[in-house]
């Protein structure tokens, strides 16, 4: 008789109960809920309940009473905190408080600048007139001199134009990382003053 290979799609029947509920689309952001919890006793807190250790039959009876959901919170205690609430809530809740973390946390725009080793002095301007422009958006700068063939040879004419553009920035921002020769590429990276 052959041997049937494993397959993770097969139903289980019941062994792993619910780590990942129906509708649910990130197993990773799933808690332990109700018949799950495996813990004898559990911390029990919130608005809705006495704060303490109830057994797990006791906690799953208070959620049941009031038609809720008994969520563990924090596996890692112990014993395990659980709330009781409405699972789908629950959920909601945690999406609507990372959405807004991401909403507060602050996104790096870096504008590139593009240099060639003899650019002259209306080009450079003109470039000069943008950085100012990103630095004071809160953009980072990251300037660049492209060496392209022999223009290698005039490494430090793209040194000195860097240098010098980082100098005409003092006021708008500082100097992060000096300017450093990466392949055919001389970079300078200024970050915006804080305000």
């Amino acid at each position: 008789m052959e041997k049937k290979p494993f397959n993770s799609s097969q139903p289980n029947n019941g062994n792993n109960a619910g780590q990942q509920r129906k509708g649910d689309k990130n197993a990773k952001d799933t808690h332990l809920i109700n018949e799950q919890i495996r813990a004898r006793e559990v911390r029990l807190v919130g608005d809705n309940v006495e704060t303490g250790v109830y057994s797990i039959d006791e906690a799953l009876r208070i959620a049941d009473e009031q038609g809720l959901d008994l969520i563990e919170i924090s596996p890692n205690a112990v014993p395990p905190v659980c709330k009781i609430l409405d699972y789908q809530k629950f959920l909601y809740q945690q999406k609507k408080r990372l959405k807004e973390q991401k909403a507060k946390s602050t996104k790096v725009v870096v504008k590139e600048i593009r240099f060639g080793p003899q650019t002259d002095d209306h080009d450079y301007n003109f470039k000069l007139k943008h950085a100012v422009g990103f630095l004071k958006e809160g953009a980072k700068v990251k300037a660049y001199v492209f060496f392209k063939g022999r223009s290698i040879l005039f490494k430090e004419q793209g040194e000195v134009l860097l240098l010098r553009f980082a100098n005409d920035l003092e006021d708008y921002g500082k100097v992060e990382q000096m300017p450093v020769l990466e392949g055919k590429r001389m970079i300078l990276m200024i970050t915006p003053k804080k305000k």
